[in-house]
């Protein structure tokens, strides 16, 4: 089988600091991270945790900075390649981290390997819904001498949230009275589409 994991200078760097670091300590750390790593762009650990690593596992801010990167792409590269835990732990070997280390994240990645892919497939594929939707028309007033004339436009929010996740997002869209037209129409053209596609699904 090819090695997901090759022998670079950053993974021989990451390895020298993770074979120096206490087993117990890297065991939650690794536990953290394989938590952690589905929720696309949210830290792992927060400033003040990390600060209190650095102390805990003996590392400046570059060495940890470096572990916890090296550690995300190890597990990341088990996800993408679907590897056993066996052969994550022979192939880490190869690349000289400690057989103690190498099984740590073996068996993290034994234990806790399935949730973090169906984590990852929700990220992916789970669909977005609309939980609200709100508008406003405003009408700016041209110069005083030409009153009458008015340049319309809309402000349209929509709110989507992951069918897991109870937080809202917010997206915001600010369209012209061209724009406004453009979306009626598009809309209206879907709508006649779905209704054609049902239609000859009846007939069927």
């Amino acid at each position: 089988m090819t090695s997901i994991i090759k022998d670079t200078q950053s993974i021989k760097e990451a390895v020298t600091f993770i074979n120096a670091v206490d087993v117990n300590k890297f065991s939650r750390l690794i536990s953290r991270i394989i938590q952690k790593l589905h929720l696309k762009g949210e830290r792992t650990f927060s400033e003040e945790e990390e600060q209190k690593l650095q102390t805990a596992l003996s590392l400046d801010k570059q060495a940890l900075n470096l572990v916890l990167e090296t550690a995300a792409f190890i597990l990341e590269q088990a996800v993408y390649h679907n590897v056993k835990p066996a052969s994550l732990q022979q192939q880490l070997e190869a690349v000289h981290l400690n057989p103690d280390k190498a099984e740590v994240f073996s068996q993290c990645w034994a234990t806790s390997g399935p949730e973090l892919v169906e984590g990852l497939k929700l990220n992916i594929f789970a669909p977005k819904k609309l939980d609200y939707v709100g508008w406003q028309l405003n009408l700016q007033m041209a110069q005083s001498s030409q009153a009458r004339l008015k340049s319309p436009s809309a402000v349209l929010q929509l709110g989507l949230r992951k069918e897991d996740s109870e937080m809202v997002i917010p997206l915001v869209s600010v369209l012209t009275q061209r724009e406004c037209l453009n979306c009626l129409n598009s809309n209206g053209e879907v709508k006649a589409t779905s209704e054609e596609l049902c239609k000859r699904k009846t007939d069927i």
